[in-house]
């Protein structure tokens, strides 16, 4: 053999054995290797990012446990992340825990000390919250899942990727998984969470499959797999979902109307059952931003209705329907990582020669059992005007709309083995002008709603006097705003500029700031 070929040889040894040493060390000896950061006087969040740049670690924290902006001084000279640590937070109860490529600055959770509380009084419950951003970009990461997932119980973050979520005692000893499409899943102790200002970083998964195994699988026969695979993927019991549903309607970015209800939600099976769905309200609340003088009040239509008709796999799709497969193009697209799974991506829009308005979007298909877990899609642009009021109840004579846009999400989570709802969300924009108005005014209207807790024990229907108004103006069925509402539940938090618009209507929002 020639020498450049021993030398190729030798190369590739000591890079395997590099490889293996690296995998080799426990994830706590990162606390133990030793860095050098560039200056003896630093910030204590220039100081985290300098050892994420060194480690590729990265950091989970409470920012009410570490200022940020504090400067402290170092030896210099290389020394432990451990010790950089322990300045950095200048605390001896903040103790460092080793998740994956993340490190998880914390304080133990411990149950408030004292005598035991009345059996009448509130449980003790951890409230844990923050945002959940893209770890390169750290962009905000909507519609992230939070919850203990094999309890069935957790929420979803907003647009600005914040969320909130009470954990009982009974949970402290478990694990709060944290999921986003296209992201690894992050795990993390509920002991161990820094507590509810936190900012937790999601990596993105890349699956390097070739593009010819991609386009090797036929999107029809998944599709029918999955149709067919609905008895053995999702719930054959009848269960009780705990769901916060919220709508709202913003005329030119300002909220006209916003409201908030805690349900409960009897889920019938999935699968060869001719129970129909049920909704019982437990509490709501609204706020009307409307004066005299508006000559409009656009109101939302059976949202919550609109909430039970998106379990497409409980009330299939149309485009998930084999007898409406011709009225669609499909095509397989990408696969992703969601819920720590693989998924096939289909995407699909109407046939050409199909004028009337249908759906187009993505759906999310486990690869391994078929089982749908996510679905996006909204009316075809094209034809979107075409859908007048379906969703807004009865406009004035004189004014006219226009739809811009009509958009759905629909996620299922799997407990226990069984996929349930998860979360639902609707929006429609349009724009609305009266006969003699020069200009026409823009709305946003949508609907939301988030399951928080699943039981299938004890399970019975509600009674026909309990049932909620599903398919009437929810808005209208509800009368005034508490400001305490909300405790003991769970909620998803506003975004910001809804805050920010409720603030000046001088609502209080006290448990937002929890």
């Amino acid at each position: 053999m020639g020498q450049d070929g021993s030398k190729k040889i030798h190369a590739a040894l000591i890079a395997g054995l590099l490889l293996l040493s690296l995998n080799s060390f426990p994830q706590e000896s990162i606390l133990d290797n030793t860095v050098r950061l560039p200056v003896n006087s630093i910030r204590a969040s220039r100081a985290l990012g300098e050892i994420s740049r060194l480690t590729g670690y990265l950091f989970t924290y409470d920012t009410r446990l570490i200022d940020a902006n504090r400067t402290f001084s170092l030896t210099g000279g290389e020394m432990p992340v451990r010790v950089i640590l322990d300045s950095v937070a200048c605390d001896t109860t903040i103790h460092y825990l080793v998740q994956g490529r993340h490190i998880i600055l914390y304080r133990e959770t411990a149950l408030p000390p004292g005598p035991d509380p009345p059996a009448d009084s509130l449980p003790f419950f951890l409230a844990i919250g923050g945002k959940i951003i893209d770890a390169e970009t750290s962009e905000p990461l909507p519609f992230a899942t939070i919850g203990i997932s094999h309890h069935g119980k957790g929420t979803v973050t907003n647009f600005n990727g914040d969320f909130i979520l009470r954990i009982s005692e009974e949970y402290l000893n478990d694990t709060l998984t944290v999921s986003h499409v296209g992201y690894v899943n992050r795990l993390l102790p509920v002991r161990s969470l820094p507590g509810n200002v936190m900012t937790i970083t999601m990596e993105r998964d890349f699956i390097p499959i070739p593009e010819v195994i991609v386009r090797a699988q036929d999107p029809l026969v998944i599709l029918r797999r999955t149709v067919s695979s609905v008895a053995s993927n999702y719930g054959t019991t009848p269960a009780i979902l705990t769901g916060f549903y919220r709508e709202g309607v913003y005329r030119k970015k300002e909220p006209q109307i916003y409201l908030e209800a805690v349900l409960k939600i009897y889920k019938s099976p999935y699968a060869r059952s001719l129970q129909n769905d049920q909704i019982k309200v437990i509490r709501s609340r609204k706020i009307e931003n409307l004066e005299a003088k508006d000559t409009l009040a656009v109101r939302l239509k059976a949202g919550l209705s609109a909430t039970l008709s998106l379990d497409g796999m409980r009330h299939l799709f149309d485009f998930f329907d084999p007898q409406s497969f011709d009225s669609y193009k499909y095509h397989l697209t990408d696969m992703v990582t969601i819920d720590g799974q693989t998924a096939f991506v289909i995407s699909f829009k109407q046939r050409d020669w199909i004028t009337e308005p249908l759906m187009q979007g993505d759906l999310y298909i486990n690869v391994d059992d078929y089982s749908l877990m996510l679905a996006e899609f909204e009316v075809n642009p094209r034809y979107v005007d075409q859908t007048g009021g379906s969703l807004i109840s009865r406009l004035p004579r004189h004014y006219s709309m226009k739809p811009e846009y009509v958009r759905y999400r629909t996620r299922y989570r799997n407990v226990d083995g069984r996929y349930y709802l998860s979360h639902v969300r609707g929006d429609l924009g349009f724009t609305a002008r009266g006969n003699k108005k020069l200009f026409s005014s823009r709305f946003n209207v949508f609907f939301e709603l988030a399951i928080t807790e699943h039981h299938t024990e004890n399970v019975t229907r509600f009674d026909h006097e309990e049932l909620a108004p599903a398919y009437s103006v929810f808005s209208l069925t509800i009368n005034g705003y508490d400001p305490e509402f909300w405790k003991g539940f769970d909620f998803l938090k506003p975004e910001d500029d809804l805050v920010a618009a409720l603030e000046k209507l001088k609502v209080r929002l006290g448990e937002f700031n929890e």
